[in-house]
């Protein structure tokens, strides 16, 4: 499969049809989808039916540019979750979202750290992307941290959405952060 995107320690590629087994893995990890389902795994259909055909779409959509990729080990290939650029929807192309989610193997290694500062590069200086957002509960620290170690700033706070009023921490809602190309450059130099 191409490669899309190469860390120092990972190799992103797009998903295939084939791979909803990897997904379906990591969405029914209690603790991968703590802040996310409050535990609760994604329905194997759902992956299958609905998630699988999306990420494919968005492929099309954005011209094989932006999307949500599949994350390899360089040393012994082993899958660690995804991580994604792509803007919304309806929203403008040269505003992404930042995202990841790792098996819980691949936690604390420095590894969403490491594939999010390469998709900033890749967006920033390759692909026409002007702000990159990425969204977290409030309570979800390690998420949080990441963002802050890639310069991305607090922008504001969020309600928590209707479909996640019983997970974990849900009373103080989330956060949005933000960093523009300019203020990623900046810490280029």
């Amino acid at each position: 499969m191409t490669t899309y995107l190469a860390s120092e320690r990972l190799t992103l590629r797009p998903f295939a049809a084939t791979d909803a087994d990897l997904l379906i893995e990591l969405d029914s990890d209690p603790a991968v989808m703590r802040y996310l389902t409050g535990g609760a795994p994604t329905p194997p259909e759902e992956v299958r039916d609905l998630a699988i055909p999306s990420i494919l779409a968005g492929y099309e959509r954005w011209d094989h540019d932006l999307g949500l990729f599949a994350a390899y080990e360089k040393d012994g290939g082993a899958f660690v979750g995804w991580f994604c650029l792509r803007p919304l929807r309806s929203g403008p192309r040269e505003e992404a979202e930042l995202g990841y989610r790792l098996r819980q193997a691949a936690w604390g290694r420095g590894y969403a750290t490491e594939a999010s500062q390469a998709l900033l590069a890749k967006g920033f200086a390759e692909l026409g992307i002007r702000m990159v957002w990425a969204e977290t509960m409030t309570v979800n620290r390690p998420s949080r941290n990441v963002m802050e170690k890639l310069g991305m700033t607090l922008a504001e706070s969020i309600p928590t959405p209707d479909d996640m009023m019983a997970v974990e921490g849900s009373e103080h809602g989330g956060v949005r952060y933000e960093i523009t190309k300019e203020q990623w450059e900046r810490r280029q130099a």
